[in-house]
């Protein structure tokens, strides 16, 4: 028989959420009024629309599965169920719509952990998605490149590309994929995702999101934080011109830019790896495992 999550009194989860309420939304402050002023952000932007989350969700508190709370009367059911007066996550009702999810989440959580990372990609996925683009083409048109289509050509040519996430190839220009390495597919993102890859450490986000409440508003929080950074340092090392916006690049077109942009990207690997452990731990509690790859 498992036993009782531990419950937390009113009178200590109510400060608790209130002091994370207030910590988002100081923290979020720009965002929103960049929002309802309709105005373009090239790292917000993305962490807000290709990810599910709004401001909004990232400052609900929410205590996690494993942790009950005193119950009073506002926590919302069926996700919450009610029992002797504490509330706690209802694990049978979040399976029920979002099994396939968790076990996703499960299986590239754990993949990625299991993986020496690598740091040679350099950043030039996001360069490989502008390569051979006609003017008045660019995935970011209110952005400038920082060299001529023909000079940035050149630069992807001589860097090459190594990139092997699926989510950030499947953008590149039909030109730019042949000249990656590898050809990344969906079916084939647990053998390749690996803890190196800023995108794998931004997708740290997207899964405590998809988890979102089994995971605790604080560990959701961290996740976006991380991502964000890596935002910031994905865009910096782009062909993209971002100094208007108080970004100066990372010019991976040269050694000295290369070595920044790895020393930087170990420093991101060495953040994720114990929120990566913290999300498959959820899953855990949840009671979904990775799939065993020698029974596989």
């Amino acid at each position: 028989m498992s036993t009782p999550p531990a419950t937390l009194p009113a009178e200590r989860w109510r400060p608790l959420a209130e002091a994370h309420r207030e910590e988002v939304r100081a923290e979020l402050a720009d965002v929103v009024r960049r929002r309802d002023r309709a105005e373009k952000h090239p790292v917000d932007d993305f962490l807000f629309h290709y990810y599910n989350l709004r401001p909004s969700h990232l400052a609900q508190w929410h205590p996690g599965v494993g942790t009950a709370v005193e119950d009073d009367g506002t926590w919302p059911q069926p996700t919450y169920v009610v029992e002797v007066g504490a509330a706690r996550l209802d694990e049978a009702h979040l399976l029920s719509r979002r099994r396939g999810t968790v076990e996703t989440a499960a299986r590239l959580l754990t993949a990625a952990a299991g993986k020496e990372p690598r740091f040679g990609c350099f950043g030039m996925h996001e360069w490989a998605m502008v390569y051979r683009l006609e003017d008045g083409q660019a995935r970011h048109p209110y952005l400038p490149l920082r060299y001529p289509r023909e000079e940035l050509a050149r630069i992807v040519e001589e860097v090459g590309c190594r990139c092997s996430h699926y989510d950030a190839f499947r953008f590149f220009t039909p030109p730019a994929r042949p000249l990656n390495l590898l050809a990344p597919t969906r079916e084939r993102q647990a053998d390749l995702d690996q803890p190196g890859c800023l995108h794998v450490n931004m997708d740290l986000y997207k899964w405590a999101g998809k988890l979102w409440p089994a995971v605790s508003s604080s560990l959701l929080l961290e996740t976006f934080r991380l991502a964000r950074d890596i935002r910031v340092v994905d865009m910096r090392a782009s062909a993209y011109d971002l100094t208007d916006w108080g970004y100066p690049a990372i010019p991976v077109e040269t050694a000295a830019g290369r070595a920044e942009y790895v020393r930087l990207q170990r420093g991101f690997t060495a953040r994720a790896e114990p929120l990566r452990a913290a999300l498959i731990t959820v899953v855990q509690r949840l009671g979904v495992a990775a799939p065993n790859p020698e029974n596989s």
